[in-house]
C-alpha cells in the first residue's frame, strides 16, 4: 500500500471525488482521500492523501492556497461563476465610456478586499444545512440565507486588466471562495462580475512544479517504486516541526498513542516548549510516532495525530 501524499494536476471537468475514483482504481489500492474541493471546471494543485497519510486530510485543508483567476466584469450568475445561468447582464463598455468604470477604480475596489473579509458563501456550494449540501437545495430552487464567515485575502497580485476581463493571483486563508470574490468585487464596482477561469497554483508548500496529472500518474503506476518516488513522506510534510524521542523504556507508551512527562523524553535542555507547540515524536531508534503536543497546564506530551503502525 503507498503512504504519503501526491500532488495532483487537476484537469477540468472531474471532481475532487472524481480524481480519488480515478486514482483508486490506478494506484490499486482503497485508502485515498482529498484535502479541500476543486469545482469541476477548475484546475491545478489538489494534494491527495494516500495509506495512513489519509490522518492528514483534516489538517491539510486548514492551509493557505493561491490561485490564478480570470473574472468577466458585466455578469452576474447564479453560480457565481461563467458555467452558471445569468441573472443580470450590464453594459460594461458603456460604464467605461461614460467614466462609471476605470482602470483605476477597479485596481482600488480590488484591493480593498484584501485582508478579513466576511464572506457569504454561494448557494451552489458543497457546504451543508441540516444536513443537506446547498448546492442540492439551489439545484432544486431553493435559496436559504446563509451567514457570513471571515475568510482573509493574503493578498492580490499580478492583476491586469483587458476589458471586461480582469486576470489576477489571489493568496487566501482556508475556505474562501473565489468565485465569491470575483461576484462581490463586481457588486462593489456596479456592474456585475463572475468568475471565467480558476486555477489553483499552490495549497501550503505544495506547487502546480511538483504536481502531476492522472494520465501522468497512471503510466508511473506500472512501477511501485516510481510512483514512491513522487510521494511526500507525513515526516516531510511536518519537517518544520523540532523532533523528539522517548528515552527507550518509555517506548511502549508511544505505540500505543499515550501521553508522556518531559521525563520520559530525550530532549534538548534549550528547546524552549510553548502552549500547543507541535512536533514530530519518534521512540528511540528513530521510528517516526506521529504529531504530538504540548500541553503546558498538565506538563505533558500529548498525541495529536498517530501514524505509527505496529508491525
Amino acid at each position: 500500500m503507498y503512504n504519503g501524499v501526491i500532488i495532483v494536476n487537476k484537469e477540468k471537468g472531474f471532481t475532487s471525488h472524481d480524481v480519488v475514483a480515478k486514482l483508486r482504481g490506478i494506484l490499486k489500492q482503497k485508502k485515498i482521500g482529498h484535502t479541500g474541493t476543486l469545482d469541476p471546471d477548475a484546475t491545478g494543485v489538489l494534494p491527495v492523501c494516500l495509506g495512513h497519510a489519509t490522518k492528514l486530510c483534516d489538517m491539510l485543508t486548514d492551509k493557505d492556497k493561491t490561485y490564478d483567476t480570470v473574472m468577466l466584469l458585466g455578469k452576474v450568475t447564479d453560480t457565481q461563476d461563467i458555467s452558471g445561468q445569468v441573472l443580470k447582464a450590464t453594459d460594461v463598455e458603456t460604464m467605461l465610456n461614460k467614466g462609471k468604470l476605470s482602470d483605476e477604480k477597479i485596481l482600488q475596489v480590488i484591493e480593498s478586499f484584501v485582508g478579513d473579509y466576511d464572506q457569504i458563501p454561494p448557494m451552489y456550494s458543497a457546504l451543508k444545512v441540516n444536513g443537506k449540501k446547498l448546492y442540492e437545495l439551489a439545484r432544486e430552487g431553493i435559496e436559504i440565507e446563509r451567514k457570513a464567515r471571515p475568510v482573509k485575502i493574503l493578498a492580490i497580485e499580478n492583476v491586469r486588466i483587458e476589458f471586461p476581463r480582469v486576470y489576477m493571483t489571489v493568496s487566501c486563508s482556508k475556505g474562501t471562495y473565489i468565485r465569491t470574490l470575483c461576484h462581490d468585487i463586481g457588486d462593489k464596482l456596479m456592474c456585475g462580475a463572475c468568475m471565467e477561469e480558476l486555477k489553483r497554483t499552490k495549497v501550503s508548500s505544495f506547487t502546480l512544479e511538483n504536481s502531476l496529472t492522472l494520465d501522468e500518474i497512471s503510466s508511473l503506476a506500472e512501477s511501485a517504486e516510481a510512483v514512491n518516488k513522487q510521494l511526500i513522506t507525513v515526516e516531510e510534510i511536518f519537517d518544520k516541526y523540532p523532533s523528539i524521542c522517548t528515552i527507550e523504556k518509555f517506548d511502549k507508551m508511544l505505540y500505543n498513542g499515550n501521553s508522556v512527562a518531559l521525563s520520559m523524553l530525550d530532549i534538548d535542555e534549550k528547546l524552549v516548549l510553548e502552549e500547543n507547540m507541535r512536533f514530530r515524536m519518534y521512540d528511540s531508534v528513530g521510528t517516526f510516532i506521529g504529531i504530538f503536543y504540548y500541553n503546558k497546564k498538565e506538563k505533558l506530551i500529548k498525541c495529536d495525530k498517530m501514524f505509527y503502525a505496529a508491525k
